[in-house]
């Protein structure tokens, strides 16, 4: 796991740790988000004209072949002026100039973590458990007290239910927040 200092407002000069600050100032910006798909989804260096086509296909909602000349150019200057400065200032890649080529670093790998996204018409995963144990402990209180239709449960009954209704949700949890990270499908998560 990513190591993260605590002092909010240390930079990572040297290579070593990124503070949350920086994580954060890093994906704070939907493009840096993007470069960081097709590194995550290349496994390896990828060229700066590869990165600014996707990047203006996912903007523009065209498939990568019919990408405007002009669009993809703005998209290569901005690239090339702020963004990818700033994920190397970071440590999170290494810019080639000589061949126009980002490698990612292992800084790259340590953001996973940082990169599950919500989509819009989700709930966050921390309510849902919340709302699952207000129902458990709803149920087990129904139990206790002998509500009618509920009260006929068992104790036992209502923890076997708990038990796997955590159980259940832990494992959609995962599986949904793998299909969520940056460099885990053909878009970014946060275009579907």
């Amino acid at each position: 796991m990513l190591p993260i200092t605590t002092l909010a407002n240390e930079s990572n000069s040297n290579g070593d740790e990124l503070s949350e600050n920086d994580i954060y100032e890093a994906l704070s910006n939907r493009r840096r988000r993007f470069v960081i798909h097709v590194l995550k989804r290349e496994q390896g260096p990828v060229d700066i004209s590869k990165i600014s086509t996707c990047i203006t296909a996912w903007e523009t909602g065209v498939d990568p072949d019919e990408v405007n000349y002009e669009d993809r150019r703005s998209v290569y200057g901005t690239l090339k002026r702020i963004h990818l400065p700033n994920l190397e200032e970071k440590n999170i890649v290494t810019i080639d100039e000589e061949e126009n080529v980002v490698h990612p670093t292992s800084q790259l790998e340590d953001l996973d973590v940082y990169t599950e996204a919500v989509r819009n018409k989700e709930i966050p995963w921390s309510l849902y458990y919340v709302g699952l144990a207000g129902i458990a402990a709803s149920l087990l209180l129904a139990v206790t007290v002998e509500v009618p239709i509920v009260g006929a449960l068992e104790p036992l009954g209502v923890g076997i239910f708990t038990a796997t209704a955590f159980g259940i949700s832990s494992v959609v949890h995962y599986i949904i927040s793998r299909r969520a990270r940056l460099g885990n499908s053909e878009k970014p998560p946060e275009l579907y």
